[in-house]
């Protein structure tokens, strides 16, 4: 039996601009060769219409690979946004700036595929009467961004434990720092939440991503306690019915809650 090569979607990004190239210099000779050899003209390109052709084929190859939606805006704005810093002549002190403030902020999303996904405070209300009332609890947010829901959460039920893991490193910062500020009692960890134990949490939150959900319901099943919570903003299991759900509206998406048995 064969193993099946999984290709991480950062390297599959990669090779699907470089097909989309070998397509744009292929068809660009096509058309060449037969405006030519058919109609007597010679074909030119401009710089634009190539960088035109290389977005629309790396957005269609990324659909063909079964990648998520949101890569295929990005396999599209990539060679329009790279041709525009051309033409502005940006000075290359700005790429490097650039690059690590992306890479502090979105650090493994082309791994993970999570992207930064902040919610509101409509959703944090929720959260805080989802959460039971008659008990001390000790709750995770997973993703905790800039740290707003951990951070109301703690001021709302100043008994209990909140914390909140980011895999981020300037999110994290950037809560860390808020804290102290607001003088929270949330804490924040810089981490991956797949090196945390379930099993110390009465419920744990997430707002990932749909790609994440599989994984995520497949530890928590095996780690969380019975009669713990776990609630996910936007993104249901599939094939797991939620015990609740809440409705989503203009200004947040539907919350899905598992009560453990």
């Amino acid at each position: 039996m064969r193993k099946k090569i999984r290709i991480v979607p950062a390297a599959k990004a990669v090779l699907i601009q470089g097909g989309a190239l070998m397509t744009v210099l292929a068809s660009t000779q096509m058309m060449g060769w037969f405006a030519a050899n058919y109609m007597a003209i010679t074909l030119s390109f401009s710089i634009f219409s190539l960088v035109l052709m290389q977005a629309f084929f790396a957005a269609t190859l990324s659909k063909f690979a079964g990648m998520a939606s949101w890569w295929r805006w990005i396999h599209l704005a990539f060679p329009l946004a790279a041709w525009a810093l051309l033409q502005w002549h940006v000075p290359s002190e700005l790429y490097l700036i650039g690059f690590i403030v992306s890479l502090s902020l979105f650090w493994t999303t082309f791994r993970t595929q999570v992207p930064f996904f902040p919610s509101r405070p409509v959703v944090w209300q929720q959260v805080a009467k989802i959460i039971p009332q008659t008990q001390v609890v000790r709750l995770v947010d997973i993703g905790s961004g800039l740290g707003d829901m951990s951070m109301y959460i703690a001021k709302a039920r100043p008994d209990s434990q909140i914390e909140g893991i980011e895999i981020a490193p300037l999110p994290w910062i950037i809560s860390i720092v808020r804290a102290k500020f607001r003088r929270s009692k949330a804490v924040f960890k810089l981490g991956d939440y797949n090196a945390l134990q379930f099993a110390n949490y009465d419920v744990i939150f997430a707002y990932l991503s749909p790609v994440a959900m599989q994984n995520l319901w497949e530890k928590a099943s095996q780690e969380m306690l019975p009669g713990s919570l776990l609630i996910s903003l936007e993104f249901e299991i599939p094939g797991i019915p939620p015990t609740m759900r809440i409705a989503g509206n203009e200004n947040s998406p539907a919350i899905y809650v598992w009560k453990i048995a």
